[in-house]
């Protein structure tokens, strides 16, 4: 009599350990990123949405938020005193990005050299962007006074008979701000540069000193080709922050004398903290996020023309 043989177990398809292998690894993937998209959406996302829809809205922070329209964006066209915080904005940037830029990479090129203490020298350098900006503010303030500062005796000693009065002067206290922030950033973006500038091979260098290059030549051909990716991201970065300066006017000069260190950011907070307005306040902002993304696009598409 025949006996049932019975048949072996049918092995799992590979296909569906593929899937559980995936699902699997797709589950801890999202489990290390969720925190921080949870984050951006709670903490950035939802704000700026909100942002845009208070724009056009008259609130200030307490009922409801009535429906205006573009009636906030019309009280920018005659606001005298955005018009003066706009060119003060644009004033600031002007200044602060060519010469943040240029003392960042005169710093990086100095410090790239191979000397003894040059790990001291860069902490030295890097040390004013991890000081406290209300220390900075102060001392600059003394440094900058002007019966008493070190500047002006060090420019009354040099046979300046009227130094300037920095801070306590509509004209010159912009500069006095602008000359504070780049020796406090400019280590910050020494960094950076220093980085890209060890990333360029050494045969390059070598090739040009070969083909009779000096030390000029070996910059302008090698160096600031070669940096350029570098170059492009600083001054995205640098612009951005140029626009949106608050902290360092705010407790150097408050805006003052009057209204010529007054930023748009500086604007913003007192319309909407100080005089409760935040629909308007919110359309300030707005502008300025504009003015922001329009100059950003405006530097990656120069650069995506350079790179054809």
């Amino acid at each position: 009599m025949a006996t049932a043989v019975d048949a072996p177990a049918a092995p799992t398809p590979p296909r569906r350990n593929r899937s559980r292998l995936t699902l699997r690894n797709t589950f801890i993937g999202w489990t290390f990123i969720l925190p921080n998209f949870i984050g951006f959406a709670v903490l950035t996302l939802v704000p700026v949405i909100a942002l845009f829809y208070i724009a056009f809205t008259s609130w200030n922070a307490f009922g409801q938020a009535n429906w205006i329209g573009l009636e906030n964006f019309s009280r920018l066209l005659t606001d005298g005193t955005f018009h003066t915080a706009l060119f003060n904005t644009g004033y600031y940037a002007a200044l602060h990005i060519p010469l943040t830029l240029a003392a960042s990479l005169g710093l990086a090129l100095l410090l790239n050299h191979k000397m003894r203490g040059i790990a001291f020298f860069r902490t030295v350098a890097f040390f004013p962007y991890i000081t406290s900006i209300v220390a900075i503010a102060v001392v600059w303030n003394m440094l900058f006074s002007p019966d008493s500062g070190p500047i002006n005796q060090f420019l009354m000693a040099l046979g300046l008979d009227n130094p300037p009065g920095w801070t306590t002067s509509s004209t010159w206290a912009m500069p006095a701000v602008v000359l504070t922030s780049v020796w406090r950033e400019m280590g910050y973006y020494m960094l950076l540069f220093l980085a890209g500038l060890q990333a360029i091979p050494r045969e390059l260098y070598e090739a040009a000193r070969v083909d009779g290059a000096n030390a000029v030549q070996r910059f302008w051909n090698v160096t600031v080709p070669s940096l350029r990716p570098t170059t492009f991201f600083v001054t995205v970065i640098l612009t951005i922050q140029s626009f949106k300066v608050l902290d360092l006017i705010l407790v150097m000069t408050d805006g003052g004398p009057g209204t010529s260190t007054l930023v748009l950011a500086q604007y913003i907070y007192r319309k909407g903290f100080e005089e409760n307005d935040f629909g308007y306040a919110s359309a300030v902002a707005v502008v300025l996020f504009f003015i922001c993304l329009g100059l950003t696009v405006v530097q990656f598409l120069l650069n995506k023309r350079k790179e054809v």
